[in-house]
């Protein structure tokens, strides 16, 4: 009968990797820097870009002596639309605009659509909505200003700097780009915003 030897398998002792350890341990706190670090970028342009509107609405309200001369405020009885929208000479909704240019409705579509955007961007709730909302702002003042034009209507060169690309359609960027990376969390109330049951049941509301 043959007897056969079969090796015998002894544990071997490691000594941890403390190099291996520190690696993964340094690699998970440059992860957790760098997302802090996009947070607060986030964060501190959505609350730059809230400024602006809320500013604009303040100014055209009360008339600050800025964009809108003291005691031309819509508070005063100036309008917010008319000088801008009776101003469009480009475009192809020229004459639209200025049929709406200081109509009741346009104003407070026009203001309601600055405060609102501007609360929720500063609040950090409602950034879905805001963007929407924003967006479609945008895409109006853009067809006002039409940056494609090389002339005026009247002949007259338009001094468009660029055939697309203007400050209207950054901000509708950023606005897009805020809701999509939930900006509201960092320095805003979106956390809070989202456990409210209406918002849980209605994803569109955050």
């Amino acid at each position: 009968m043959a007897v056969q030897n079969h090796p015998q398998h002894h544990p071997r002792f490691r000594f941890p990797s403390f190099h291996r350890t520190g690696t993964a341990q340094a690699a998970t706190a440059t992860t957790t820097a760098t997302t802090a670090t996009r947070a607060y970028a986030f964060a501190s342009l959505r609350l730059l870009t809230g400024f602006v509107f809320l500013w604009a609405f303040l100014d055209k309200t009360f008339g600050f002596g800025y964009a809108t001369p003291s005691g031309k405020g819509w508070i005063d009885g100036g309008s917010p639309t008319k000088g801008f929208l009776s101003s469009v000479a480009a475009g192809p909704m020229e004459s639209t605009f200025h049929d709406w240019a200081g109509a009741g409705w346009a104003n407070w579509l026009f203001m309601l659509g600055l405060l609102g955007v501007g609360v929720a961007l500063i609040s950090g709730v409602a950034l879905r909505l805001a963007a929407v909302a924003g967006t479609a702002m945008m895409a109006l003042m853009w067809i006002a200003e039409w940056p494609p034009a090389k002339h005026l209507s009247d002949g007259t060169l338009s001094m468009s700097s660029n055939p697309f690309v203007d400050y209207h359609l950054i901000y509708a960027v950023v606005l897009i780009a805020l809701a999509v990376a939930g900006a509201g969390v960092t320095w805003g109330l979106g956390k809070v915003w989202a456990t409210l049951p209406i918002v849980r049941d209605h994803n569109w509301l955050k």
